[in-house]
Parts: C-alpha cells; sequence; structure tokens
C-alpha cells in the first residue's frame, strides 16, 4: 500500500509540474505579452527615434552582440527552434502589424512571461538601445519565405 501511495504522489506531482509549465505559456503567438490593465497605455507608447537607417543598423548591431537577441530569435529572425514555447518569429508579417513599438519595448523591459525572454533593457542594454533594436527588428517584417 505504501507502494502504491508513493507512486500515486509521484505520478501527481509529475502531472502538476507539466501543468504548471503548460499554464505558463501564452494560448496564441499573436496574443499581447503585455498584462490587460497596462495593454493600452504601452499600445500608444512611441520610440523617441524617427526610422532612420542609422538607427537600424545601430540595432543590428546590439542584436547581434551585447543585446544576444541573436542566441534565441536566430540570425535571420525567425527563431531558433527550442523545446516549449518558441522564441518570436520576426519575419511574421501579421505578428508584426498586431505588435506595437511600445509592446516590444514592454518585452524588453519586463521579459515575456511564461518565456525564456529575459529582461534586456535595464540589464544589458539601454532603453535607447532598446528602440534601436526594435527598428532593426521591424526590418525583418515580411522576410518569411512560404513554401
Amino acid at each position: 500500500m505504501r507502494v502504491v501511495r508513493c507512486v500515486g504522489m509521484g505520478v501527481l506531482c509529475v502531472v502538476v509540474l507539466v501543468w504548471q509549465e503548460a499554464a505558463a505559456f501564452h494560448p496564441s503567438i499573436y496574443a499581447p505579452r503585455v498584462p490587460e490593465g497596462e495593454l493600452e497605455r504601452i499600445q500608444e507608447m512611441e520610440s523617441p527615434f524617427r526610422e532612420r537607417q542609422e538607427y537600424v543598423d545601430k540595432g543590428a548591431k546590439i542584436y547581434f552582440g551585447k543585446g544576444e537577441c541573436v542566441t534565441c530569435h536566430s540570425n535571420d529572425g525567425t527563431g531558433v527552434k527550442l523545446p516549449g514555447h518558441q522564441p518570436r518569429d520576426f519575419t511574421d508579417a501579421k505578428w508584426q502589424d498586431l505588435r506595437t513599438d511600445g509592446e516590444l519595448m514592454w518585452v524588453l523591459e519586463n521579459g515575456s512571461p511564461g518565456t525564456g525572454m529575459p529582461i534586456r533593457v535595464g540589464t544589458v542594454i539601454t532603453k535607447d538601445e532598446g528602440w534601436w533594436v526594435i527598428q532593426f527588428i521591424r526590418a525583418y517584417r515580411g522576410a518569411r519565405k512560404e513554401n
């Protein structure tokens, strides 16, 4: 009886852990990462930098360098294939159209709960550098090649 109880508890623990991990993931890759109460305000946030190639180039240096974005999001922006919640595919035009620059900055400042996306702004890059990375990420829009 004791063995059965121990096995049962072990199975229950595994189920709970798997459920918690699955619940942490977002139901859709298109779902906003910003909490509902903050979303409208964050969506209205705009970059202080006008779109310029100079900032795209600076963003690329950070993406491939100290920002370490390339580690998960790959050279071509499609995201490295990892178990669990996949890193964002920046070539996805639908995702690019749905997400505002303010939302992207929020993720850089707060990470993306339920995913492996860490906080970047304030830890390894500045807020200005974050805005430049966002301009670089926008350059991936529509780069996806459909099979």
